[in-house]
């Protein structure tokens, strides 16, 4: 639906200029002028300081981080970590907003299972979750509280995010048949999160090379209401739609967690949500602080060379505009892959060819502060995750959901959108990100969501928006059997004391979430942790 239809279906008078006029905002949160150094055709100078570490880690995304608790754990502690930002974090970081923290990129994580033991321990180590009587429990702070999720569907809110009242018998017995489809697959093979390092079975096979509208097609499966809910799964956690991402991703985000319920039908417990206010920058900010003085906050990394006794990373110093050159025995390259080719010196073409592959999406994330809460739309009451239908966005999650406040007062209202698949592709996705005026995405996002909240712009005091010109690896269909940028079976080395998937050059090793070809806590955490692991 296009946003001129979705506000014209909603008979909603716009707001006036004054009342945008009157809040105030600006990007904020990534520094986008230091990745783009990288561009730059500037001879740089030779570096003025030289550092000796034993390893050293470039880049302090999750998987930066994760590598670095993995050298801590086995008592290395001579190394440091180069991060372009002046935090730590890369796409779950955080904020605060008028003194309310705020996401400003990720803002859940799924109860970890068995097939990631590296996030368990890591919860266990942070106290999340605990053995009481000889079984895991999560502790409630943590866990979303309910109300977890509504939709605003006709003109109200629902419960849920699956489009249901009024839908007609047709639409539910395509929820029926979908439903069957991800049961099918749940049985012919395992599916699991982290899914890097285990082989593809032979129904995962075919829908890797496909796009989920394909599959969509080949199974008959055209009613409006499921593919809408289907694109905007594949768009929340994918950053782009079913026209885009693999078939493989579309049912590994049923196959992999809780399958699909069709209404109707005996319904299982789905497994929790762990949430913070500022999201999973709670994550992110205790794996960093135990680093301290290692932790080197404003330095872009220009070159990565494999050299006689070790490896040597030049970096661009942004406090004291001044080159440095680090020296170690060995190199945890965990930067987005396009980078880690543009800075590895004599790229292996592996990572070169990975670069070539890789599709990324840009996004955006608005914190937008309200003074008072909004009136509602008839419906269930607020909360946590709060979607439209037919929106370009991916709806807002409200940072104050979690502090149970018995009279609810002034919050902020974090809107996600994702533009891996706008008219042009994610080049033209990235230039619409970075071109836009923080003014012009202020009022398209106002008038967007004023479709549910007609007094949003009255009670909004202040926008922060963040962008990601890059924010994640787009799963989408691939030849040889891949789901992400794993080379062929046979030239995978695996660590002798696991079996998790390494990828290595000489003195480097390669540690992202773009390598398991889509972004999500768990496949960067335990790839970060095993490049620790071996360093």
């Amino acid at each position: 639906m296009k946003r001129r239809h979705f506000l014209a279906a909603s008979g909603l008078p716009l707001f006036g200029c004054d009342e945008q006029q009157q809040i105030t905002g600006g990007f904020t949160g990534i520094a986008h002028e230091r990745g783009h150094l990288l561009r730059d055709a500037r001879r740089w100078p030779a570096p003025s300081v030289t550092y000796k570490t034993d390893v050293l880690i470039a880049g302090g995304g999750v998987a930066g981080l994760a590598a670095a608790r993995a050298l801590r754990l086995k008592g290395l502690d001579d190394f440091a970590l180069l991060e372009l930002e002046d935090t730590a974090g890369g796409n779950s970081r955080g904020g605060a907003v008028n003194g309310i923290a705020c996401p400003q990129g990720a803002h859940y994580l799924p109860v970890p299972g068995d097939d990631a033991p590296e996030v368990q321990d890591l919860l266990e180590e942070l106290g999340v979750r605990r053995r009481v009587a000889g079984r895991w429990v999560f502790d409630e702070r943590h866990l979303c509280h309910s109300p977890q999720e509504r939709l605003f569907f006709h003109g109200e809110w629902q419960d849920g995010l699956l489009p249901v009242q009024g839908v007609g018998a047709a639409t539910l017995a395509q929820y029926q048949k979908f439903a069957a489809l991800v049961a099918q697959a749940r049985q012919a093979a395992r599916w699991t999160i982290p899914a890097s390092n285990r082989p593809l079975a032979p129904v995962q096979h075919a829908l890797t090379a496909i796009t989920f509208i394909a599959y969509l097609e080949q199974n008959g499966l055209s009613d409006p209401h499921l593919r809408w809910y289907l694109d905007y799964c594949c768009r929340d956690d994918f950053g782009a739609g079913i026209a885009t991402v693999s078939a493989w991703a579309g049912i590994h985000y049923f196959a992999s967690r809780h399958g699909f319920s069709a209404p109707g039908t005996e319904t299982p417990e789905r497994e929790g949500v762990l949430t913070w206010p500022e999201g999973n920058s709670w994550l992110t900010q205790h794996l960093a602080a135990p680093l301290q003085e290692r932790l080197h906050a404003g330095r872009v990394v220009l070159r990565i060379a494999n050299v006689k006794h070790g490896a040597e990373v030049d970096a661009f110093n942004t406090a004291t505009q001044t080159m440095e050159r680090w020296q170690a025995r060995r190199v945890i390259v965990a930067l987005p892959v396009f980078v880690a080719a543009r800075v590895v010196q004599d790229a292996p073409d592996f990572l070169r060819q990975a670069a070539a592959r890789t599709v990324y999406a840009p996004w955006l994330v608005a914190n937008i502060h309200i003074r008072s809460p909004l009136h509602d739309r008839p419906g269930p009451a607020p909360s946590w995750d709060n979607v439209l239908y037919g929106a370009p966005g991916l709806g807002y999650v409200d940072a104050m959901h979690q502090s149970l406040q018995p009279v609810p007062g002034a919050t902020v209202l974090t809107y996600y959108r994702a533009l891996g698949d706008v008219p042009g592709g994610a080049l033209a996705g990235r230039r619409q990100l970075l071109d836009r005026t923080w003014a012009a995405w202020r009022d398209e996002i106002l008038a967007e969501l004023s479709a549910a909240h007609p007094d949003l712009a009255g009670k909004t005091s202040h926008i922060d928006i963040t962008r990601y010109g890059h924010a994640m690896a787009v799963p989408v269909p691939r030849k040889f059997d891949q789901i992400g940028l794993q080379p062929s079976q046979n030239k995978r080395s695996q660590l002798q004391n696991s079996e998790r998937l390494q990828f290595a050059h000489e003195r480097l090793a390669f540690a992202h979430s773009d390598w398991a070809g889509y972004s999500v806590f768990e496949e960067a955490f335990t790839m970060g942790h095993g490049a620790g692991l071996v360093a």
